[in-house]
């Protein structure tokens, strides 16, 4: 072999392999909305082999599609219509029962518990990057690819997880649980795009979803009413309570726990108090809700559960910054060894149980994420 032929044979192409991209056979992630869709685009226009696939989650019948949400009937025939005109071949998944397993009943059972979930966390936790990235692998793909706004660094093993360029669609929280087998062999090309130039991309290649609007729901609750989702798998949800506050006075009665989340304000239907009262505790056993000042709702101790390391976990120590929820900033703090307990250096309101604590600190690719886990307690 000639030198020539040597540096041809073994120059990266785009996703990070040393072929053609012809040669490269990826999966991706379709949801029927314009990111993924851009991505496959994309990737089709770089003449990679590109296999989309649609994961049917649940029964569209029995839930409804309603404006906001995502993964709806709706969205696989968007989905569909994209691979038709890129023509690329699409397949259809039928995961619902996992998804009703791994997602629905768990959301259910974490407002038992007094939590406030994040079910796209568990989706991405399980259906989506566990059994998506099993189905992949069968397909003998090289990458799996989705829309997420997350950059991911380094060659095909090893890889680290950042912040995208475009701060306002930071993705990273809702995708701490990644494994680092799973990071390796995902790929993001959306990291370094603002949003409106995926649009712009997407207009300027006439795709078909160009102008669809973001999904805004939890794809499974209608019109964003998840107590009435709740309400039908778990009805001991609206069993009746007292409200008491911080001393164990109680100040009047509930109708469930379902109708209350930590730092909750509106709805609480307590009178005579001369200062606004919020929800700082919910006890599921004894189905009462803790109320009390906007003061009694700071945190400045975490307790971190089921920890997800994307970094050697000797590393997650000391000085860090932590995410709490997934529109918050990012909070100074110092991380226990094993990443269990975290101290924030400041007070924060309205830390929930249920949540993700994810880690970050700054360095010369970016803001890398080095794990994260659930929000087990506060104090």
């Amino acid at each position: 072999m000639s030198l020539a032929t040597s540096i041809i044979s073994t120059k990266l192409n785009s996703l990070g392999f040393a072929k053609s991209a012809q040669d490269t056979k990826v999966v991706v992630a379709m949801s029927g909305g314009v990111d993924s869709s851009t991505v496959a685009a994309l990737l089709k226009e770089q003449n990679y082999h590109v296999i989309g696939i649609t994961l049917q989650l649940y029964d569209y019948g029995k839930i409804g599609k309603t404006a906001g949400t995502c993964c709806a009937g709706k969205d696989i025939y968007d989905a569909k219509k994209v691979c038709e005109q890129l023509d690329i071949e699409h397949q259809v998944f039928n995961y619902e029962s996992l998804f009703q397993e791994e997602v629905i009943e768990k959301f259910a059972d974490s407002y038992l518990r007094g939590e406030t979930p994040i079910p796209c966390v568990s989706c991405n936790q399980t259906v989506k990057f566990r059994d998506l990235f099993k189905s992949a692998k069968d397909l003998g793909a090289d990458a799996l690819v989705t829309g997420h706004y997350v950059k991911r660094v380094g060659d095909l093993t090893h890889s680290k997880m950042y912040q995208p360029v475009d701060i306002n669609r930071d993705q990273s929280y809702f995708l701490f649980s990644t494994t680092q087998a799973q990071l390796d062999f995902l790929r993001f090309p959306l990291a370094d795009l603002p949003k409106q130039q995926t649009r712009d991309i997407a207009k300027k290649m006439n795709l078909v979803v160009a102008e669809k609007p973001d999904s805004q729901d939890i794809c499974f609750v209608p019109n964003g009413n998840y107590k009435s989702v709740i309400e039908k798998l778990r009805p001991e949800s609206y069993d009746p309570g007292n409200i008491i506050d911080l001393h164990g006075k109680v100040l009047g009665t509930h109708n469930g726990i379902i109708n209350f989340t930590i730092g909750q304000r509106k709805g609480i239907k307590i009178g005579g108090q001369e200062e606004a009262i919020f929800v700082v505790k919910i006890n599921p056993d004894s189905k009462e809700v803790i109320v009390g000042s906007r003061q009694d709702l700071n945190v400045s101790t975490i307790h971190v559960k089921d920890i997800n390391f994307l970094c050697d976990p000797k590393v997650l120590e000391g000085n860090f910054l932590a995410k709490v929820r997934s529109t918050g900033k990012l909070l100074p703090c110092k991380v226990s060894k094993n990443a269990t307990l975290v101290v924030l250096d400041q007070g924060e309101p309205g830390v929930s149980p249920g949540q993700a604590c994810v880690f970050y600190k700054q360095d010369n690719e970016g803001m890398r994420v080095y794990g994260g886990g659930w929000i087990s307690s506060t104090s």
